[in-house]
């Protein structure tokens, strides 16, 4: 069975023209083509669709897409990754999901809950002994304060914005990119601005109470090594393998830039 390009367009939520452009770098060929120069396309190639499509969703531009088509030739193995990804999302989504609802059958109900139920998934403060340790308690007070002072949007946003680069760290990863390659260290670069617009850590302090460039860099590779020490923070890489791949790439980009 075949479906036309215009099917597989509607189907899969995008358009004829990529679909066209898939096909013109050789990312997506169709399965046949029509007398009349219609695309069509087959299980298989839609297979292939669907694997483009779950890179993209991960991040990765079409050039890495391509390479790792071309690598990872075992489909069942490929989507076994994709899946253990997803499923990661899944179970952090699900958390927050149920948080919201136990939430809000206590506001309707006029129930009490423990604050660990409410807060479940979106507590900023189970770190705060390790951030005192390691750079003072002005450190945490200030991110707290910043975090507390943030509207709901605001604190959207940001998890948004962490969630997503994590997200692309694993992306990366799985995608078995060099720590040195342009694009990890456009991730390294995007990773340390991230850093740099928390309050109170030694990256946003750098260039405003004169904090020489030297904090940032033993900072920056700092954190990496502890990505790597502490599961919970590897967690958020896709484990210990993409925790030293983030680390790496942030070593590299703090050798060359801090």
């Amino acid at each position: 069975m075949e479906w036309s390009i215009q099917e597989i367009a509607k189907i899969a939520g995008t358009t004829s023209r990529t679909l066209r452009h898939y096909d013109d770098i050789g990312l997506l060929k169709p399965s046949s083509t029509g007398h009349n120069g219609y695309r069509y396309y087959s299980q298989s190639a839609l297979v292939q669709l669907q694997r483009i499509l779950l890179l993209r969703e991960l991040g990765l531009g079409l050039p890495v897409i391509a390479q790792v088509l071309d690598r990872e030739q075992d489909t069942a193995e490929a989507l076994h990754g994709h899946l253990g990804w997803l499923e990661q999302e899944q179970n952090r989504l699900g958390r927050q999901i149920a948080s919201v609802r136990r939430t809000i059958k206590a506001v309707e109900g006029g129930e009490n809950l423990m604050a660990e139920e409410i807060l479940d998934g979106f507590d900023h403060t189970r770190y705060k002994d390790e951030v005192e340790e390691r750079w003072g308690k002005d450190a945490y007070a200030m991110g707290d304060a910043w975090w507390r002072g943030m509207g709901q949007d605001e604190k959207q946003a940001w998890k948004q914005r962490a969630q997503k680069l994590g997200s692309d760290w694993i992306a990366a990863a799985k995608a078995g990119i060099a720590p040195d390659s342009e694009a990890a260290q456009e991730l390294a670069e995007r990773h340390v601005e991230w850093l740099q617009d928390i309050p109170g850590t030694p990256a946003a302090a750098n260039g405003q109470n004169g904090v020489n460039s030297g904090d940032i860099k033993g900072y920056v590779t700092g954190l990496g090594d502890m990505y790597v020490a502490d599961p919970r923070f590897g967690a958020n890489y896709g484990g210990t393998e993409g925790a030293m791949f983030v680390r790496d790439s942030l070593r590299i980009y703090a050798e060359l830039n801090l």
